[in-house]
């Protein structure tokens, strides 16, 4: 370690020059790489692409033709009929025609009152199928009649229209989310050109999350340099002098530019949680600096040689430098090991980070300071030791450290009864995200979130999707069976041949042909055969066109019984707004054909029933509609639930009680269900999060520890160092839990900074008592010169990080305003807790030379 370190220094203050062209080399090749970010905030993303859930929720959207969603509302509450009023019914069909015209929409699927169907009866047995509002009604009578068109259809009721008929909604199909935000844009700009005085708002998950992503990348312009400039101020503050700050800030830019280059360079999009390196890194980076400055300032006085202070000064503070930031990177390196793909990548680079920053601190501040000129320095404000002592920093240290050993019990038991009470508070934490409370509350997607999940079903999507078995297709198993009865057969070669054609279109899925081939080989029996072989035939056909039906599980009116009961106890609860599904297709078109009372609302009573009402279905402008709730193979079929809050814990409960239903109501034989949907989707990553931030922070505390132990080669110092760190860390969550800010991916971040901060300022603190102890062999006076000295250095460091990063609570995006306050609560309290708890823990200690390994003869030579 000693060899490293005066490698690295020597070279530092003799070659100065060759620092500075190397690190300004590096900053501009890494730098040339960061215009070309990309911004990914997909959820979706949250989780590797084979991941068992994500791969199920992909392939539902392929076989539904399912799309991710904008939801365009718009309110009207002065008008006596609400929407259904001809201004306002003008201004949605003049807005969902500009809508279906722009790139990026999928036309087709967009729903809104003019792009639907009214289903009425045309007579015995026959229905009718009209646009809804092809053309705007020019008077408030025919404004009334399309409210009573849409108050018969349930699929309509509480989706495009509400049930007080005050607001109306456009749901917006787009091709890809990342596209949502560009949409967004562009309908507001639709709607300024509107002549009417109804509120619009804009909300949905895909609108929430590129929002997010755009707004971020204007964030990190701003917060990031706004607590740079802050923490320059309290620097300068310190040191007085802005030649020698400038040091640390350049250590921190030069840090952050490599590392974002490098991840970008590498082709890594830039997600919420990459997007705040610079928030992580830059204290991190300013730390050990401000250590070198402190006692730098402490030891050198204007006139003298630069170079053999900074020598001392690095002599005391290397390895202590070092293992503070190999602890901290091991933090945030164990992250590597959570089941997220954004968060290991943030993890990995925020501890390269942190050694090039370590690797900066020991070759560029020394080569700075060397390389100014002796005018410069003799500007350099004399902080010597003794000289400071009457400054209010000094006073309050002395204070601190001389009541810290007078009420050493005090301290240690009020900071037991605190640590119990953070762990109550930890207890009380609750797992809970969402992309929406990612903005402020008066944000207007915060304010549309609100106001149409008050008037609408819900603008969050899930599906509960059955799929019937492969294993239990009736066609599946007619195949074996003519298979196995083909091989006994001792027909004709010309009958085997014909067999094996026909199973041979079967295999291929299309039994439509299959039915066809048998149908054309018993018109041809009829005529060119005995009797015998065409009653082979007609056998085969019946037992194909049976197989066929049965294997239509979805057309059974006993399954579809069982989803129409799950649909109706999902509607009743609490988090749910809504349920879509194909029983209510079925029961709607079906009380047309038979008569329209409302009685006949109900579900047909043979396969052959629901199947003639789904082909009367498919006469509507919309037939493709039908297979966003049942493939065409009728052998799954889905729930679009609609959900009033994209909460994870809504979702969850929703989960549970599908499960808990279930198991009272089992599954008609065959069936398996499953979930998808981007609120589902949120559930799954969250859960793998947290499940990857504990088992990350407890093999990062343990390999901590260890590298403490081997540090202080002494296992009861290295358990003093995790003193600070693991009362912070309780306290910090312990907070969390107590106020009911909710975890989220945040939150479940700041663990590994919590890790590395807190166990920096213990590492300095100990090992600078251990080396004062032994040369006064006293602990109340090495206390007394420690509180001169060292505690500066960590008070100051603390003061600094914690106001410096206070700019962050003035962000619009709250993840920043939780990192701001959270990050200074940190360093706030890990500083306390180093600079009380452990002189007052070992005050208490009995042998304190033991404890400090000091040799009673070597410290009185």
């Amino acid at each position: 370690m000693s060899l490293l370190r005066d490698l690295l220094v020597q070279f530092s203050i003799k070659r100065p020059r060759w620092v500075f062209l190397l690190l300004l080399a590096l900053c501009v090749f890494t730098g040339a790489q960061i215009p070309s970010m990309q911004v990914d905030t997909d959820p979706e993303n949250m989780l590797p692409h084979d991941q068992p859930d994500r791969v199920f929720h992909d392939r539902v959207k392929t076989r539904f033709s399912l799309y991710d969603m904008i939801v365009v509302g718009m309110v009207n509450s002065d008008d006596p009929d609400g929407i259904y009023n001809p201004d306002s019914l003008a201004a949605l069909h003049s807005l969902s025609q500009r809508i279906g015209q722009m790139d990026g929409v999928i036309s087709k699927d967009l729903m809104a009152l003019d792009r639907v169907d009214n289903i009425t009866q045309e007579g015995p047995g026959t229905i009718r199928f009209e646009w809804m509002m092809r053309e705007a009604p020019a008077s408030r009578e025919a404004a009334q009649e399309i409210r009573r068109a849409v108050e018969r259809l349930p699929l309509l009721g509480n989706t495009l229209v509400s049930g007080d008929g005050r607001a109306a909604g456009i749901y917006v199909p787009i091709e890809k989310k990342s596209i949502s935000y560009r949409l967004s844009q562009q309908i507001e700009q639709a709607i300024a050109e509107l002549d009417v005085e109804d509120e619009f708002h804009i909300a949905g998950l895909p609108v929430s999350e590129d929002t997010f992503g755009v707004e971020m990348f204007v964030q990190m312009a701003i917060s990031a340099p706004l607590a740079g400039v802050m923490i320059f101020i309290l620097m300068w503050l310190f040191f007085r002098s802005l030649l020698l700050i400038s040091a640390p800030m350049l250590v921190a830019i030069a840090s952050v530019i490599i590392t974002l280059g490098l991840l970008i360079g590498q082709g890594y999009t830039v997600h919420i949680m990459s997007s705040m390196i610079p928030i992580f890194l830059m204290p991190i980076a300013v730390v050990d600096s401000v250590h070198i400055l402190s006692e730098f300032a402490d030891r050198y006085r204007p006139g003298d040689d630069a170079r053999p202070t900074v020598k001392q000064v690095m002599g005391h503070l290397f390895t202590p430098m070092f293992y503070t930031s190999l602890t901290s990177a091991v933090g945030f390196a164990s992250l590597a090991f959570t089941p997220i793909p954004p968060v290991q990548v943030f993890g990995l680079h925020v501890a390269f980070g942190i050694m090039l920053a370590f690797l900066l601190t020991v070759t560029l501040v020394p080569a700075y300071i060397v390389s100014l000129s002796p005018k410069r320095m003799a500007q350099l404000k004399d902080h010597n030791v003794h000289a400071d002592d009457s400054s209010g920093l000094g006073r309050l240290m002395a204070a601190m450290g001389r009541f810290s050993i007078a009420r050493a019990r005090v301290l240690v038991v009020g900071f037991s009864l605190l640590t119990l009470l953070s762990i109550w508070g930890v207890s009380q934490i609750q797992i809970n995200d969402n992309p929406v409370r990612w903005f402020k509350s008066d944000h207007s997607l915060r304010v549309a979130d609100r106001v149409l999940n008050e008037h609408f079903s819900g603008t969050y999507n899930a599906y509960l999707v059955f799929d019937a078995g492969a294993q239990d297709d009736p066609v599946t198993r007619l195949q074996e069976e003519l298979r196995a009865e083909l091989a006994k057969q001792d027909e004709a070669q010309q009958l085997q041949a014909v067999l094996e054609q026909i199973l041979a279109v079967s295999d291929n899925g299309d039994f439509d042909q299959y039915t066809s081939a048998l149908a054309g080989r018993l018109d041809e029996a009829s005529f060119n055969r005995p009797r015998a072989e065409e009653a082979f035939w007609l056998d085969l056909l019946d037992r194909v066109e049976t197989a066929q039906v049965a294997a239509k599980i979805f057309l059974a009116p006993p399954v579809l019984d069982y989803i129409d009961g799950l649909t109706e106890y999902l509607t009743g609860l609490p988090e749910v707004g809504k349920v879509n599904s194909l029983p209510t297709v079925v029961k709607t078109v079906y009380r047309e054909l038979t008569g329209g009372a409302d009685e006949q609302y109900r579900l047909p009573g043979s396969a052959r029933g629901v199947a003639q009402t789904l082909l009367s279905y498919q006469s509507s402008h919309r037939p493709d509609d039908l297979w966003h709730f049942v493939t065409p193979d009728y052998r799954s079929s889905l729930l679009w639930l609609q959900l009033k809050s994209g909460d994870n814990q809504a979702m969850s409960a929703v989960v549970s009680q599908v499960r808990d239903y279930i198991d009272k109501h089992p599954l008609p034989a065959g069936l398996s269900v499953n979930w998808a949907g981007l609120t589902y989707i949120n559930v799954v990553w969250q859960e793998q999060m947290v499940q990857g931030m504990l088992k990350s922070l407890l093999g990062a505390f343990v390999m901590v520890l260890i590298m403490m132990v081997l540090l202080f080669r002494s296992w009861r110092i290295g358990l003093l160092a995790m003193l600070p760190l693991s009362v912070t860390i309780l306290f910090i969550y312990g907070l969390i839990g107590f106020v009911g800010k909710d975890y989220d991916m945040p939150i479940a971040v700041l663990s590994a900074l919590t890790l590395g901060l807190s166990v920096d300022f213990a590492i300095h603190y100990l090992e600078r008592a251990r080396a004062i102890y032994r040369q006064l062999g006293s602990w109340p006076e090495a206390v007394a010169e420690i509180y001169r000295g060292p505690s500066r250095a960590i008070s100051r460091n603390a003061i600094v990080i914690a106001i410096g990063f206070t700019p962050l609570l003035l962000a619009p995006l709250v993840p920043y305003i939780t990192v701001g306050f959270f990050l200074a609560s940190i360093m706030a309290v890990s500083a306390l807790v180093t600079l009380m708890l452990l002189p007052a823990a070992i005050s208490l200690i009995g042998n304190k030379d033991r404890l400090f390994s000091l040799n009673r003869k070597e410290g009185s030579q």
